[in-house]
């Protein structure tokens, strides 16, 4: 599977912006999308995850109630709306894909930058 993100920029605090991540090649084989960020000089940490059937959706503690994780499996894509950003939400966003009967998240896109200016 392969995905390609996008919808980064630069927004100030407040604001919204909206993530797109499109997969690509065996996504029948897709069990659930996730995204996660990395800030500078911060590790990698999740973000939120839906599964790619729907329904079930998770979300970091830092995220609940500012963003929402949506799919649309016809498009094949995953969206990640992000609504009233803070300044500690700038960071590289990644969208990966966790695979039928694998326990982690073996694919990744590239990231996209989002940078919230207070």
């Amino acid at each position: 599977v392969q995905l390609q993100a996008s919808g980064g920029g630069m927004v100030q605090a407040g604001g919204s912006l909206r993530l797109s991540c499109a997969a690509s090649g065996r996504t029948f084989r897709i069990y659930t999308m996730g995204w996660f960020r990395q800030a500078p000089g911060k590790e990698r940490e999740f973000v939120a995850a839906i599964l790619w059937t729907g329904g079930s959706q998770n979300y970091a503690d830092s995220v609940k109630g500012r963003f929402t994780i949506a799919r649309d499996n016809a498009k094949n894509t995953v969206y990640l709306q992000m609504s009233s950003l803070k300044p500690e939400d700038t960071a590289v966003y990644f969208c990966a894909a966790r695979m039928l009967y694998s326990s982690s998240y073996d694919n990744w896109g590239q990231g996209t930058l989002i940078t919230v200016s207070s």
